[in-house]
């Protein structure tokens, strides 16, 4: 099934497949966050998900879905990091094999992490034909089922159970919702799912946070933002700064009028969502500080 095809009855599927293996992380604000930026940013905590990700959403969902006899074979991937652990830690519920093929630049503290959750590590070539061709020998040499990071219907299903998480959470729904997006382009995705689930008016616009430098396909059809753009954004015309997190208090975002670029007016109470993950500042002037939310 291709990732299009994913649809929010899949992700509430995947909800009720990966209870018992994964965290209901927390929906957390703070006072001073909000007194900056002058409205309500409210955070779906995933760095407390297994792996400190919400990559063990999707790695567990695909591998509940795979057959007994796939599963026997174990499973494999290839990932620098986040994906590689949340693998790993899924296939060892099943006590089956996790093979993981890792670049020779990979952080110290990622390698560390599969090996304490059990994957099977090989080294490649930093070039992503280097992480195919060693995985293809991998998965002929052992006959484990291809685990893909991303684009694939049962881990984007299950990487989406994050915004069905977070639409439970929120009560009113947002006006925004904000997530980063590469790897991660599943919660964006899964943001409209869920909003299409919940009818017209459920919130506003959904957009992703594209990291700086990031150079693959499009998200989900026409031009791939540039580095640093939101998807929204690219469409929209609209730029942003391209400062990292750090230096937030320094830099501001450079936009069109609050109605072109699908910015709440003033007045009302929730602004931007952090769907997943950090948010970079942008000023919403003129709207309240309103209820605090926490789990």
């Amino acid at each position: 099934m291709p990732g299009s095809a994913v649809t929010i009855d899949h992700i509430r599927a995947a909800a009720g497949r990966i209870a018992p293996y994964v965290h209901r992380t927390p929906v957390l604000s703070s006072r001073l966050i909000n007194a900056e930026a002058g409205c309500d940013i409210l955070f779906k905590c995933e760095n407390l998900q297994k792996v400190g990700a919400f990559k063990a959403r999707g790695a567990h969902n695909a591998v509940l879905c795979l057959t007994p006899e796939q599963l026997a074979r174990g499973v494999a991937t290839h990932s620098s990091g986040n994906h590689a652990a949340a693998l790993a830690l899924a296939a060892s519920h099943f006590g089956v094999p996790a093979y993981i093929v890792m670049p020779e630049n990979a952080p110290a503290s990622k390698v560390a992490a599969v090996r304490a959750y059990g994957g099977a590590i090989t080294f490649c070539e930093s070039t992503q034909a280097a992480r195919e061709s060693t995985l293809q020998d991998l998965c002929e040499r052992t006959g484990a089922s291809f685990i893909p990071p991303y684009d694939h219907a049962d881990v984007i299903a299950g990487q989406g159970t994050t915004a069905l998480e977070l639409a439970e959470q929120l009560d009113p729904a947002p006006d925004f919702l904000l997530t980063p997006v590469s790897a991660g382009s599943s919660p964006c995705r899964a943001c409209r799912r869920r909003s299409t689930a919940r009818g017209p008016g459920a919130h506003g616009p959904a957009a992703g946070a594209r990291p700086a430098g990031d150079r693959r396909g499009a998200v989900a059809g026409g031009r791939a933002p540039a580095g640093g753009e939101t998807r929204s954004q690219c469409k929209r015309g609209i730029t942003r700064a391209d400062r990292p997190l750090p230096h937030r208090r320094q830099c501001r975002h450079r936009r069109l009028p609050r109605a072109a670029a699908g910015v709440p007016a003033a007045g009302k109470r929730v602004p931007p969502v952090a769907a997943a993950g950090r948010v970079r500042r942008g000023r919403a002037d003129g709207l309240p500080v309103g209820q605090q939310y926490g789990q």
